[in-house]
């Protein structure tokens, strides 16, 4: 008589013939970063998806608090209150700043709105990273059960096109574009 197989057993078959489903991968994936690279079984891509948020966080916080710097040391350099100086906190000691006051006001103004400016790009990069990870999501859902062996080119031809005018018809919903 056959041995029934054990749960390990029927768990490891049931994992070997799994196929994931490209509409609940993009979904893990919108509403948990990186829930679709777990729906599809790619643990290896993890780490990747969150260094990238890690880095956009790092990279956010740090060109907000620059920007908050130079911003405040810039309204204070504005101002003519001799009390408010934290503009002095960037500068040499014993700086001259009158003799200076017209070259630090356009310094402070420039490196302000380019911290702002990078922070800006900060979020849209974060933002990059999670629309990548739910992208890739779909994709390696969709190319999971992708037969790659030569008598099946005409269906694999189909499926290359389906997937291609899929995402031509997001990238044009995506973009307005006719």
């Amino acid at each position: 008589a056959a041995k029934a197989p054990t749960r390990r057993e029927q768990r490891a078959q049931k994992l070997a013939t799994f196929t994931p489903d490209p509409s609940k991968a993009t979904w893990a994936g919108i509403v948990f970063p990186g829930g679709g690279q777990i729906y599809n079984h790619k643990y290896w891509k993890l780490p990747i998806v969150y260094g990238g948020f890690l880095g956009c966080a790092y990279a956010l916080n740090w060109n907000n608090q620059m920007y908050s710097d130079y911003s405040q040391a810039y309204l204070d350099i504005m101002d003519d209150d001799p009390g408010t100086a934290s503009y002095e906190d960037f500068l040499p000691p014993r700086y001259n700043v009158e003799a200076n006051r017209d070259y630090l006001e356009r310094v402070f103004k420039n490196r302000k709105d380019n911290y702002r400016r990078q922070r800006d790009l900060s979020i849209f990069c974060f933002i990059g990273v999670y629309l990548i990870s739910v992208i890739d999501a779909y994709v390696d859902a969709e190319l999971s059960n992708f037969d790659i062996s030569e008598d099946e080119t005409k269906s694999n031809a189909k499926k290359i096109i389906r997937i291609i005018i899929t995402v031509d018809f997001y990238i044009k919903t995506w973009y307005n574009v006719n």
